[in-house]
């Protein structure tokens, strides 16, 4: 792996500057939001907006970069981004902020599809899987550590949506001064959603439902922590903690589903998250043993998106999977915006308690759609499976291309030939 991080150092650093920048943003708005007044109906609306932009930026930057090319998209929407980030502080109204969540949720997707062409690109069929959790770890480990810099000024003033700019500023120059040509880059017809939930209907609905999963974590995590009365200390902590769970228990769960019928997993890591939640719903927990639930959280919803697509990739034959991953994409990119405003809703209902109640209800949900699924069809042979591959929810269809390729069996056909 450390040849792997030779070869792609000034990408993974950008991108880490990148996931710095943005995570600093996805928390601070919840905590600024509640200086500012915000209720949690509009903060809903404002975390829902990201996502929206993000779905937009997905289906239509593919054909900006056919058009203009990679490095003006990248650089013009970069530019979007830093001017967004400070654009904020200066306009602290709910309305204006899910404007500008729309267009910064745009430009983030553009330019990750842009920088992961060009580390796709850099991998050689060797070390395209090594490449992929590289990048999952700096992605992941940007945003815990974007939760530290929290603590460097006080969230109701300009000082943070100023370093936030910056640091995305400075992402691109590692990555313009060091990539390679623009590598070539070609969109591809998505598979039609009836095709692809009969081919895994358990992988369409999972990653729906994880779509409303990870947008709860992601969006309304500060602006809960903000309710409940935590401090910045506290709520960037508690987000921390959640992707550090993210981080350290991919492999882990990644090993065992390599294993096993990944069905019997995904239902016993839902039903983790699914206990946990009700521990954070149910009790009143010092701060100590709330970041044990967030760890916890974070360490089973993060890894079951990986797991989906893994068990979707196992039913796909091998000229399907370019368009499936758009499909996966676009549920997954509905089920996140909807997240934030059924979770909205919900909190205003039940309170401040409904956003572990949420988690807990979409994770039983998942749960009990698995065992469903259990009666209506046999899992493919363990020697046929393809490997686990982690990723974050954050990926663009290129990643999920490359990731369904380098998860392929050692046959080249395996699972999808016999899985059908």
């Amino acid at each position: 792996m450390f040849k792997v991080f030779l070869a792609s150092w000034a990408l993974l650093l950008g991108m880490m500057l990148l996931m710095l920048g943005n995570g600093i943003q996805g928390t601070l708005l919840g905590i600024r939001g509640s200086i500012e007044g915000f209720s949690t109906a509009h903060m809903s609306v404002v975390m829902s907006a990201y996502f929206a932009g993000f779905l937009l930026g997905s289906r239509l930057s593919p054909g900006m970069i056919q058009r203009v090319g990679h490095v003006r998209v990248f650089a013009a929407l970069g530019s979007m981004i830093s001017a967004v980030l400070v654009l904020y502080a200066a306009a602290p109204d709910w309305m204006v902020w899910s404007a500008l969540r729309v267009v910064i949720g745009f430009c983030f997707a553009g330019v990750y599809v842009t920088a992961e062409s060009w580390l796709n690109n850099a991998a050689t069929n060797e070390t395209r899987g090594q490449t992929l959790s590289l990048y999952m770890i700096v992605q992941m480990v940007g945003i815990i550590a974007a939760q530290g810099l929290l603590n460097l000024a006080d969230p109701g003033g300009y000082e943070l949506f100023v370093i936030a700019s910056v640091l995305v500023s400075l992402a691109f120059t590692p990555i313009l001064l060091s990539v390679s040509p623009a590598p070539g880059f070609s969109t591809t017809k998505s598979m039609e959603l009836a095709k692809l939930f009969r081919t895994s209907p358990l992988g369409c609905v999972g990653i729906f439902i994880m779509g409303g999963v990870y947008s709860a974590l992601f969006g309304m995590a500060a602006v809960w922590g903000a309710l409940v009365g935590l401090s910045v200390l506290e709520i960037s902590s508690f987000v921390a903690a959640i992707y550090l769970g993210g981080l350290v228990f991919q492999y882990p769960i990644g090993a065992l589903s390599d294993r096993m019928d990944r069905r019997r997993l995904i239902i016993g890591v839902a039903g983790l998250c699914m206990l946990a939640s009700l521990i954070g719903f149910a009790l009143t927990l010092p701060f100590a043993a709330l970041l044990a639930v967030a760890l916890l959280i974070g360490g089973t919803a993060n890894p079951l998106y990986s797991l989906l697509l893994a068990h979707t990739n196992d039913f796909l034959q091998a000229d399907d999977m370019a368009g499936a991953s758009g499909g996966l994409l676009f549920m997954n990119g509905i089920g996140a915006v909807a997240g934030p405003l059924v979770l909205g809703w919900l909190m205003g209902v039940v309170g401040p308690p409904g956003f572990f109640l949420f988690i807990a209800a979409l994770c039983a949900l998942l749960g009990a759609y698995g065992l469903w699924r259990m009666t209506r069809r046999a899992a493919p042979v363990l020697a046929d499976q393809g490997s686990y591959t982690p990723l974050t929810p954050s990926a663009s269809a290129v990643t999920l291309d490359a990731a369904f390729e380098a998860a392929q069996p050692d046959d080249g056909e395996g699972a999808h030939a016999t899985a059908r």
